[in-house]
């Protein structure tokens, strides 16, 4: 009887080792997962909303101000035209930001 049970406990310590031992092949740490879906949720996604709130913000408070504009010679030089609309204008043109060779299009100074 004493060498039944002994048996038993060497197969149920071998058949925990095996079963520990695949889990760990298998990529499961023993439930490691949890922690990183936890520190996810609750650290990661608080943080992403923080610097959110704290760039809305601060773009809230921010006042641009365009430069005046100094017809430089070595600025805006156009040697062939754009092939899209009037041919001065680039791609992605903004008529508050972007000066064309003449200056903004927009001269009343309003942003």
């Amino acid at each position: 009887m004493a060498t039944q049970i002994a048996k038993r406990g060497i197969t149920t310590a071998v058949k925990n080792s095996y079963a520990s031992a695949s889990a760990e092949g298998a990529g499961g740490h023993g439930g490691g997962y949890k922690l990183w879906k936890r520190l996810s949720f609750f650290v990661a996604m608080p943080a992403v909303g923080l610097c959110m709130l704290n760039t809305y913000l601060e773009h809230q408070k921010m006042t641009v101000h365009r430069p005046e504009f100094v017809k430089y010679e070595y600025l805006r030089i156009r040697n062939k035209r754009f092939p899209w609309g009037d041919g001065n204008k680039s791609l992605f043109h903004n008529p508050h930001v972007n000066a064309l060779p003449d200056g903004y299009e927009d001269d009343d100074g309003h942003h």
